[in-house]
């Protein structure tokens, strides 16, 4: 009986082929488009009153705050810079507990959609992200 733990789960994708292209474009748009959201959330958090009004409304502490915002500004930077695939998972791991505790917060405070809806879009735009970073990851290992 041969092992299927040799055999790939999907057929691999033709490197270099107009699907591996398609794969890194949609890797690098999405990307691009989630590190200037996480980007524009943590100078916001640094910056801008009214959000810093909203980490107090949230229940949260003010060193919490500028603590998240240098977090996401370093994982951007892992995400945009070469770096190894195991520091890229942990960012992405970093951001979707960062969002999906924003919108527990928010649910659990009753906030109407207005307010949650930014953390979705942004938890949209992750999700994509990181769906196409391991359609290239995989790409890539077939490429081996």
């Amino acid at each position: 009986m041969e092992s299927t733990l040799q055999k790939p789960i999907s057929a691999p994708v033709k490197v270099g082929g107009t699907h591996s292209k398609g794969l890194l474009v949609g890797y690098w748009v999405t990307t691009a488009l989630f590190c200037l959201q996480m980007g524009f959330t943590a100078y916001a958090q640094l910056k801008l009153p009214q959000v810093a009004q909203m980490f107090t409304h949230l229940g949260f502490p003010s060193y919490f705050r500028e603590e998240l915002s240098w977090a996401k500004f370093l994982g951007v930077a892992v995400l945009l810079a070469p770096a190894p695939a195991r520091l890229k998972e942990w960012a992405y791991a970093g951001f979707a507990i960062t969002l999906v505790s924003a919108l527990i917060a928010h649910f659990a405070l009753g906030d109407a959609a207005q307010v949650w809806l930014w953390a979705a879009g942004t938890g949209v735009l992750w999700a994509l992200s990181y769906f196409f970073w391991l359609a290239v990851q995989r790409t890539r290992q077939y490429a081996r």
